[in-house]
């Protein structure tokens, strides 16, 4: 059973948490760390076009806001799940299953990825901008 006295808290602990890493991830990382170029050439590098870095980019970083905020949050959430599952897939799979290995693994990405299912399924939870009714406090 489902705490329904603090499931709403737990819905935003998970919502601002994942919320705060992909901000850190879009802006942080693609831009201060690897740079937008270095972005570019990874995607390349995967058969991506390199300009979808920068879509990447901001939809993480927006996404990121959208989730610290709560606002649609059952979907922004879905749709960065599906995302990291790509990630997974495209960017991580062939490295193995330790994010510690040579190009990183992974298993990161791929629990990211449930992470945000199960933030799509639990809803915006308390202190949401667009509060709805969460599902954890159904």
């Amino acid at each position: 059973m489902i705490d329904t006295a603090r499931g709403s808290y737990a819905a935003l602990l998970l919502r601002v948490s994942l919320g705060v890493l992909f901000l850190m991830h879009g802006v942080y990382l693609k831009v201060f760390v690897f740079g937008m170029a270095g972005m570019s050439e990874g995607f390349a590098s995967m058969g991506l076009p390199g300009w979808f870095a920068w879509v990447v980019m901001l939809y993480e970083t927006i996404g990121g806001i959208m989730l610290i905020l709560g606002i649609s949050v059952p979907l922004v959430a879905a749709l960065l799940g599906l995302h990291m599952l790509a990630a997974t897939v495209l960017g991580h799979a062939a490295n193995g299953w330790l994010f510690t290995n040579q190009g990183g693994g992974y298993e990161f990405t791929l629990f990211w990825a449930i992470a945000c299912f199960a933030l799509a399924l639990l809803g915006p939870g308390a202190h949401s901008l667009m509060p709805g009714r969460s599902r954890a406090a159904a």
